[in-house]
């Protein structure tokens, strides 16, 4: 589905005190803006991994998108086919099916209205009021899976 190899690779800051900060409270059972911690199985160690992520909702389907591009998530993702989300104690398990390019321009529409300010220096100058055509552009370096729970 994805040919693209777009990657924005997080700072230190990121790194180190924001997602560390949004992980620790999402861990305690405080989302924020929306906030999961997304764990999925490595594609080469079998390993758990985890990331804080923002689970978006359009249309009560449940979507996980990847503002960073084609990051080790998204890889580690399409070889499990699933993984969980956590929210304190709470944990909901899922599948996850990918979102083809020409499918996600709504989708990205919704993600950067909710998560602009945190998150739309990933997009190259493209916003929640963008053309379609702009959103369309992007969509490739953009993955977007929609998640079914099933516990």
């Amino acid at each position: 589905m994805a040919t693209s190899t777009h990657v924005k690779k997080p700072g230190w800051f990121t790194v180190n005190v924001f997602n560390r900060t949004v992980a620790w409270l999402t861990r305690r059972g405080l989302s924020v803006w929306g906030s999961r911690v997304l764990a999925v199985r490595g594609r080469k160690s079998g390993q758990w991994r985890t990331t804080p992520v923002n689970l978006l909702t359009v249309d009560g389907e449940q979507y996980l998108v990847a503002p960073r591009g084609h990051v080790q998530w998204t890889h580690n993702m399409r070889a499990a086919g699933g993984g969980e989300l956590h929210l304190g104690k709470h944990v909901d398990v899922f599948t996850a099916t990918e979102v083809a390019d020409d499918d996600k321009v709504p989708l990205l529409r919704a993600y950067l209205k909710r998560w602009k300010a945190e998150v739309g220096v990933f997009f190259n100058g493209v916003g929640p009021d963008s053309p379609d055509t702009d959103l369309r552009r992007i969509a490739p370096d953009h993955p977007v899976f929609r998640i079914t729970i099933t516990n």
